[in-house]
């Protein structure tokens, strides 16, 4: 017995259900953090997160002796959510494309989450020391926010609790400590378009407890 081949037109009436299909898969958002263990995160010496700060379905990355707590894969373009939680008095932040694992600080871009209510370069939402968030969309120490971090090229968007408040185009940064404008600022010895646009992303221990939940990672 003979089996008939498939027609072309049964072939691209399939292809029309199934690219799709995959296409929607390919722009799903994946969780990076399984909640429960501290599979695929590390610390800035390269060693795995110690499962003690996995807390209640999220990562605190106080007390790791890590300055920051990181994913393993380096990122470059992408879309990031997650939640957050500080104590109050909190200071911390997340790091994005962070080049040196050694040199966070002036390798890599961190937004504020601090437990404050201004709108200054060290604000929540703000680009620490760059840009100033345009308003303070953050909740009480104590309740949990939501953030939006969308990364494509030099263009940096930043959204809390579904407010847009803060964006950064790091081509206008050309000067080593100096903001578009000419004001200064504490990074003197880099210029922020030179920083890498791929790189590792994390979150800061700066002497308080926070703690960090459904993280995910899509593409922009």
């Amino acid at each position: 017995m003979t089996l008939r081949k498939p027609t072309l037109l049964a072939v691209a009436a399939l292809a029309t259900l199934v690219l799709p299909a995959l296409a929607r898969g390919a722009d799903e958002a994946k969780p990076i953090f399984d909640g429960s263990t501290p599979k695929g995160w590390i610390l800035t010496d390269g060693k795995p997160l110690p499962a003690d700060f996995v807390q209640e379905g999220a990562i605190n990355p106080h007390g790791t002796g890590s300055y920051i707590v990181v994913h393993e894969k380096p990122h470059g373009d992408f879309v990031l959510d997650f939640d957050y939680k500080l104590s109050q008095g909190c200071n911390s932040g997340v790091f994005l494309r962070v080049g040196d694992l050694k040199n966070p600080v002036y390798t890599g871009l961190e937004i504020a989450l601090d437990d404050t209510t201004g709108q200054g370069y060290h604000d929540s939402g703000a680009f620490y020391d760059l840009v100033k968030p345009k308003s303070n969309a953050q909740k009480p120490a104590g309740e949990w926010n939501h953030v939006t971090i969308t990364a494509k090229g030099a263009h940096i968007a930043v959204a809390i609790n579904g407010t847009e408040v803060s964006t950064i185009n790091l081509d206008e940064f050309k000067e080593p400590g100096k903001r578009p404008d000419g004001s200064q600022h504490k990074f003197s010895n880099v210029a922020i378009e030179k920083l890498p646009r791929t790189g590792y992303l994390g979150f800061q221990d700066h002497g308080q407890n926070c703690w960090y939940k459904n993280i995910t990672l899509k593409k922009p």
